[in-house]
């Protein structure tokens, strides 16, 4: 590709589907990518890799590039406290048995919590009518999200905002904690199916915490969600900053989970530069390499 025209281009390299907490089918999230102008994507779906083969195979007739993708949730301990932390994986091996056998466990405990947040819900007056997205989920990874939305569909609470104000934030009285590797080990995890592990979105961590991070960097973090739809020019720059600070990969994202009712999708929003295609390639084939 000639440079001078890259830099014209945009990627977006954080976007869920049905699979997760999206509302977009991955044939839906391509055609979206494609109306908004998109050169690259990944679907990076919670816990899940169910919805890559439709994305590659629209894209490959669209002529938009789809990178493997997953976000796995994970805790860290800051100030002698738990965090929760997200890892982004690119170009992971998605076919990989042992990330199966790793994501199956992550979804009976997604459903196990599932089951036990429609309880607390009950015990607290907020009774569902349908919670058939619970029970019929199939290969949907259920979160806290679907919960918040099913809670406004039935007029429960007036937001999304809302449900999770009264119901579903943590200390609310149906929160419940999920399932979660802890920051090394999703790590370790993404690097043995190939793949290059990023902090997603640092905004909600304590991103100043130096040894935090050297200690990532030694499980083998290398990359940094730079642009994201709740960074400010400032956070980005601040990102950017810490990312040439640990010699770490930039990377960059929406976070788009489709439309919902009148509120359009965040897809295109967030100009993240094709330079995050070409360097997460050369980490990719570095990696290789060193096999």
């Amino acid at each position: 590709m000639d440079s001078s025209k890259s830099n014209d281009l945009y990627v977006d390299m954080h976007i869920h589907s049905i699979y997760s907490d999206g509302t977009f089918s991955p044939k839906e999230v391509v055609e979206y990518a494609s109306k908004v102008n998109l050169s690259a994507i990944s679907i990076t779906d919670h816990d899940s890799v169910d919805g890559i083969d439709e994305a590659i195979q629209v894209a490959a007739k669209i002529g938009i590039e789809v990178v493997p993708g997953i976000e796995l949730s994970s805790e860290i301990i800051l100030n002698s406290q738990k965090s929760e932390m997200h890892i982004l994986g690119y170009f992971i091996d998605y076919k990989s048995e042992k990330l199966k056998e790793a994501l199956a466990v992550f979804k009976q405990a997604r459903y196990n919590r599932a089951i036990e947040i429609l309880a607390k819900l009950k015990k607290n007056g907020a009774v569902l009518k349908d919670d058939s997205f619970v029970k019929n989920a199939g290969n949907s990874v259920v979160g806290r999200l679907h919960f918040a939305k099913a809670l406004v569909e039935e007029k429960l609470v007036g937001s999304v905002q809302e449900a999770f104000q009264r119901y579903l934030a943590n200390g609310r009285p149906a929160y419940v904690s999920k399932y979660s590797l802890s920051a090394g080990d999703a790590i370790k995890l993404i690097l043995s199916v190939g793949g290059i592990p990023v902090m997603a979105h640092p905004y909600y961590i304590h991103y100043s915490d130096v040894n935090m991070f050297e200690s990532l960097i030694k499980d083998g973090l290398m990359g940094i969600e730079a642009w994201h739809i709740k960074h400010s020019e400032r956070a980005v720059r601040k990102f950017l900053s810490i990312a040439e600070y640990f010699n770490l990969i930039v990377t960059g994202g929406s976070d788009c989970h489709g439309p919902y009712k009148k509120e359009k999708p965040v897809m295109g929003r967030v100009k993240a530069p094709y330079s995050i295609m070409k360097n997460l390639k050369k980490a990719k084939l570095k990696f290789e390499m060193k096999k």
